[in-house]
C-alpha cells in the first residue's frame, strides 16, 4: 500500500518514531502528526509564515492533528522537493516552481514578470487560481499533489554599487546578477549577467565582480547588502510567487474530509499572515537601507513600462510551453491578472486585512 509506504518512509528518515503518518489512518481521538519537508531555515518571514500554518492547523483541529516541519533540508533539498512529496518522503512540503518549470509549469505564472509588485495581492491572486482552476488542480492530481498555500518574494528590486539604475539605458555594461525571466530582461537591456546566488551577492558587490545585484528589500538587509550598495531602485515590476506547501495526494485524500478542510483553510490564511509579515519587513529594510546612506530610487513609472515590454516576450515563452503540455496558458494568464486586479482592488477600497478595524 502506497499509503502504510509513505508513513512507515516518513518514520523511518525521522528515527523510526511511532507517531506521525502512521496514526493517518487512525480514527476516534487519537492525534494525527503529519512530516513537512522545508528547504529553508526557521526564521524569517517565511519560517514565520510557516510555523503560523501549523499553528493554525493545530488551533483549528482541536489539537487532533499537528504538524512536524523538519526544517533546512533535513528530508529533502529544494532541488528534490517535488519527488519528495510526490512519493511520500514527507506528507507535504514546499515546493519552489523555479527547480521544476515543466512540472511547476502553471503555478509559475506568479513567477511572470508582470506589474505584480504587490506581495499581498500576488499571493492572494496565486492562492485563488492554484485552488480554484480545475485544469491545474488535475495537472497536479497527475503527479500526487493538492495544492495548500503559497509564498512570494515579495517585489524584485535592484541593488548597485558604485552605479545607480534611474532608467532602463543606465543598465547597459553593468554586470548584474539576475535570475529568471527579469534578469533575462535586464540582459536583454544590454547587462553582462553573472551567474550567482543572492547569498554570495555581498562578496560580488564588495570585490566589484558585479554592480548590481536583483533582490528583494527584506532580503537585502537581511544579508547586510546595505553596506556594500550605493543604491537601491525600486523597479516595481513583478515578483518571484511560484512557491509554496504541497500535499501528498494520496495521503491527503486518506484523511478525514475534516481534516483536510482544516488544511486547506490554514493554507489560504497563510497568505495574508505572510503578506504582514513580509510588508512590515521589506518597509523596515528600506529604512535600514537609508540610515547606511543607499540611495532609494524609484524606477519612474515610463522605464517600468520598458521592463514589462521587453519581458513580455518571456510570457509569451510560458504560454507556449504551456500549450505543449496540454494547458491553455493564455487562459490562466488571463485568469490570473483578473485576479491581480480584483485583489489590488480589494486593497485599495478596504486596505490590507491586518489594517482592517476587527468587528
Amino acid at each position: 500500500m502506497h499509503f502504510m509506504k509513505a508513513a512507515l518512509t516518513s518514520a523511518m528518515i525521522l528515527g523510526g518514531g511511532t507517531t506521525g503518518a502512521l496514526t493517518l489512518g487512525a480514527t476516534g481521538a487519537e492525534a494525527q502528526q503529519l512530516f513537512v519537508g522545508e528547504a529553508g531555515p526557521n526564521r524569517g518571514a517565511r519560517g514565520e509564515s510557516l510555523n503560523y500554518f501549523a499553528q493554525q492547523v493545530e488551533e483549528m483541529s482541536g489539537g487532533d492533528v499537528s504538524l512536524n516541519i523538519q526544517w533546512g533540508g533535513a528530508l529533502f533539498k529544494a532541488g528534490a522537493a517535488l519527488s519528495g512529496i510526490s512519493d511520500g518522503v514527507a506528507d507535504m512540503g514546499t515546493i519552489i516552481a523555479v527547480y521544476f518549470p515543466k512540472e511547476m509549469a502553471a503555478y509559475r505564472v506568479a513567477d511572470m514578470p508582470l506589474e505584480n509588485a504587490d506581495a499581498w495581492v500576488g499571493m492572494k491572486a496565486t492562492d485563488e487560481i492554484m485552488r480554484s482552476n480545475e485544469a491545474i488542480q488535475a495537472n497536479l492530481a497527475a503527479q500526487n499533489l493538492v495544492y495548500l498555500g503559497t509564498f512570494t518574494t515579495s517585489a524584485v528590486h535592484i541593488g548597485c554599487k558604485g552605479t545607480a539604475i534611474r532608467s532602463v539605458e543606465d543598465i547597459d555594461g553593468l554586470k548584474i546578477r539576475g535570475v529568471g525571466a527579469y534578469g533575462d530582461t535586464f540582459g536583454d537591456f544590454g547587462a553582462n549577467m553573472v551567474p550567482m546566488s543572492i547569498y554570495d551577492a555581498y562578496q560580488g558587490l564588495d570585490t566589484g565582480l558585479i554592480d548590481c545585484s536583483q533582490t528583494y528589500s527584506y532580503a537585502t538587509a537581511a544579508l547586510k547588502q546595505q553596506e556594500v550598495i550605493d543604491s537601491y531602485t525600486l523597479l516595481n515590476w513583478g515578483q518571484t510567487g511560484a512557491l509554496g506547501v504541497f500535499a501528498n495526494k494520496q495521503i491527503f485524500d486518506g484523511l478525514p474530509a475534516e481534516t483536510q478542510q482544516v488544511l486547506l483553510e490554514a493554507g489560504r490564511k497563510m497568505s495574508d499572515e505572510l503578506g504582514r509579515l513580509i510588508t512590515a519587513d521589506n518597509e523596515a529594510a528600506i529604512e535600514t537601507m537609508k540610515e547606511a546612506g543607499v540611495e532609494i530610487i524609484e524606477l519612474p513609472e515610463a522605464e517600468r513600462a520598458k521592463l514589462v515590454s521587453e519581458g513580455a516576450k518571456y510570457v509569451d515563452e510560458w504560454v507556449a510551453q504551456m500549450g505543449e503540455l496540454g494547458l491553455d496558458g493564455a487562459a490562466i494568464l488571463e485568469e490570473y491578472k483578473g485576479l491581480l486586479a480584483k485583489y489590488a482592488q480589494e486593497r485599495d477600497e478596504m486596505g490590507y486585512p491586518w489594517e482592517r478595524e476587527q468587528g
